[in-house]
């Protein structure tokens, strides 16, 4: 599988797991926002537990463990910041403040 951008266990690491609930986010955010039901850091809150949740189960989590639900939840809070800082260095890029970066 060495020609797949995401796999399981990337997806349960920080970096993929944040990556792919950014793209998600991205994506999606438009129809959440028409709803006007939740925020948006709460809605990549959401689906990060979601991405983590699967990525364990996928990778041979016990479903049945009350364990997986509770740190799978403590670890969302840490993808969805992650995505968000994604999301702020994709609008401003470091360097991006009337200074070039590299010169």
């Amino acid at each position: 599988m060495e020609n797949q951008f995401f796999t399981w266990d990337a997806l349960s690491a920080l970096a993929g797991a944040s990556l792919l609930t950014f793209f998600i986010v991205q994506y999606t955010k438009v129809l959440v926002d028409q709803w006007r039901v939740i925020p948006t850091d709460i809605y990549a809150l959401i689906i990060a537990y979601f991405v983590l949740l699967a990525a364990q189960l996928a990778t041979g989590a016990n479903a049945s463990d009350w364990k997986l639900y509770v740190l799978t939840f403590a670890n969302s809070f840490l993808v969805a910041a992650a995505a968000g800082q994604i999301q702020n260095k994709s609008l401003k890029p470091p360097g991006d403040n009337g200074e070039r970066w590299l010169r």
